[in-house]
């Protein structure tokens, strides 16, 4: 399944520079004046599991798969965004078709780094951005709302639970809160919801860009940022992109000597991918073999004819049962067979809720 996160943040804030490391190429262009990003970038990711690499290693698989993400580097946005100014219709509509958004925030100061407002203060800076989403939004749930009641008091039933739940939009919106605090009454209503696309209902992870000597502790900004983002129910990592920059440009073997030298356990690439992966409600099962040791991304709270639709739909469509076997067992029992031999291999059936890390096995037939 493709999950997209759109990295976003007012122009000069670190978004390119994040982005080409994240993806480890210099497919977005970098450079120091506003829009040096017109059409969105996209890159694929793959999403660090250390547990991947011990079940390959204990099936001696011949090749290893991690599951992975999409990110986007959508072009900066600006003040006045929602009524067209800069970029605005072009960034609105790019922000629609993510899942996700990874906001970017200055948390640095460089006098030779242009910020567009002339000063460093990443609260800010998020307000900037969220306004601008959520007058969008407010425009668009006006006018939606305004049908919806026209065809409720026809005794449309859906339109009726659109009043409910974009009417809570509505509400929240005119407060200067984001849509994503919503809480629709029924599956219904939650349907109606997520088929309306709101912007400000897209989960936010706050990225924290900090200089080098930050990296690993943050600093004043930071903590603001951490603050606001405890206050909202998002997620908050700190990063250097100017640190993650120069990792990508190093032999491989270099790089964990230089994080330790950074006072670093990791980049802070692996935070914002895993945080982006937390963020999204994502998990991950695997299948192991000897020809290929493979992560599998399924939402949370799917039943094992879902995750097997994941590899393939035909796998859902005639699906049997699962073989399951939890991760810690198949690491402590040395893999299938001994998992087997000790009872740990469970056959379950469709209504099995599938667990984060689950190595599984499915028969089907179609």
């Amino acid at each position: 399944m493709g999950f997209k996160c759109g990295i976003v943040g007012l122009p000069n804030v670190g978004k390119s520079t994040l982005f080409n490391a994240l993806t480890e190429t210099q497919a977005a262009q970098a450079a120091n004046y506003p829009f040096c990003t017109i059409e969105p970038n996209v890159g694929q990711v793959a999403v660090p599991d250390p547990r991947l690499d011990k079940l390959a290693e204990i099936a001696k698989s011949a090749k290893v798969i991690h599951t992975q993400l999409s990110f986007v580097d959508i072009a900066g946005l600006v003040k006045g965004a929602s009524a067209g100014e800069g970029l605005g219709n072009q960034f609105l509509g790019n922000i629609r078709e993510v899942d996700a958004i990874v906001h970017v925030l200055r948390c640095f100061e460089d006098d030779d780094i242009q910020h567009v407002a002339n000063k460093v203060d990443p609260i800010a800076d998020a307000e900037v951005v969220e306004t601008e989403l959520m007058l969008a939004d407010l425009e668009s749930v006006e006018k939606r709302v305004e049908n919806a009641k026209r065809r409720a008091t026809g005794g449309d039933k859906e339109a009726k639970a659109l009043v409910n739940v974009l009417g809570q939009a509505l509400a929240l919106l005119r407060e200067g809160k984001p849509a994503r605090l919503v809480e629709p009454g029924d599956d219904e209503e939650a349907a109606l919801f997520e088929q309306a696309q709101l912007l400000t209902a897209k989960p936010v992870l706050y990225v924290c860009n900090v200089a080098e000597e930050d990296a690993a502790a943050g600093n004043a900004l930071s903590e603001q940022v951490f603050a606001k983002a405890k206050a909202e129910g998002a997620q908050a990592v700190v990063v250097s992109a100017a640190i993650e920059a120069e990792i990508v440009a190093m032999d491989p073997e270099e790089r964990g000597e230089y994080l330790a030298e950074m006072g670093l356990e990791e980049t802070g690439l692996a935070r914002v991918i895993r945080a982006g992966y937390d963020l999204l409600g994502l998990k991950t099962f695997f299948t192991v073999g000897p020809k290929e040791a493979r992560a599998w991304t399924f939402p949370s709270g799917a039943k094992a004819p879902q995750a097997a639709g994941e590899i393939h739909t035909d796998f859902e469509k005639g699906f049997i049962r699962a073989e399951t076997i939890a991760f810690d067992d198949y690491v402590a029992l040395g893999g299938e067979a001994g998992a087997k031999d000790a009872g740990k291999l469970r056959q379950e059936g469709k209504e099995y809720l599938v667990q984060d890390g689950d190595v599984l096995h499915f028969k089907f037939n179609v």
